[in-house]
């Protein structure tokens, strides 16, 4: 009896590790397999400053003057092992400057702003302004309120793939 006794609790035992054992395999191998494919996505940000025919990169130019044009360009490259799905990529206008209406650019994507420091967007942001009769009427943020620009892709970011966007501020 007691033979049999060790017998099941060496059986139970051996059971038991090879299910653990299993059982971690497994969850290691699913794992491995959420995380392994993920993109990785890279932004950088240039700037340049048109000055007579010349245009200066931004860490290059010591002084920015009242009136120029900034040009920034946000690039963005995937080097992850999956598309990036719903891609957004936000461009900040620089206090003491203005967007320059007109100049979002990026193939593919909608620009949306903010006046509100980025917590919302929209294609045409929008203020309350009072009425002579003392209504308030929602009517078009003036340009001078734009904090921030989104760009959104209807398409992922594929693997190895590139985007580019850019806009324009002038200096105050």
């Amino acid at each position: 009896m007691l033979k049999s006794k060790k017998k099941f609790a060496a059986i139970g035992v051996a059971t038991l590790s090879l299910f653990v054992l299993g059982a971690g395999a497994f969850a290691q191998k699913h794992f491995m397999l959420a995380n392994a494919l993920r993109p990785e996505v890279k932004v950088e940000l240039s700037g340049s400053v048109q000055r007579e025919s010349n245009r200066i990169a931004l860490d290059k130019a010591t002084v920015v003057n009242p009136g120029e044009i900034l040009d920034w360009t946000m690039t963005s490259e995937n080097s992850g092992n999956a598309p990036a799905q719903n891609y957004k990529a936000v461009g900040h206008i620089p206090r003491g400057t203005e967007f320059v209406a007109g100049t979002a650019k990026a193939d593919g994507a909608n620009a949306v702003y903010s006046i509100d420091g980025g917590k919302s967007y929209s294609p045409q942001p929008t203020i309350e302004e009072k009425q002579a009769d003392g209504s308030v009427k929602r009517v078009p943020a003036p340009i001078a309120m734009y904090t921030d620009i989104r760009y959104e892709w209807a398409d992922p970011l594929a693997q190895g793939g590139k985007l580019s966007a850019s806009y324009k501020v002038r200096v105050k």
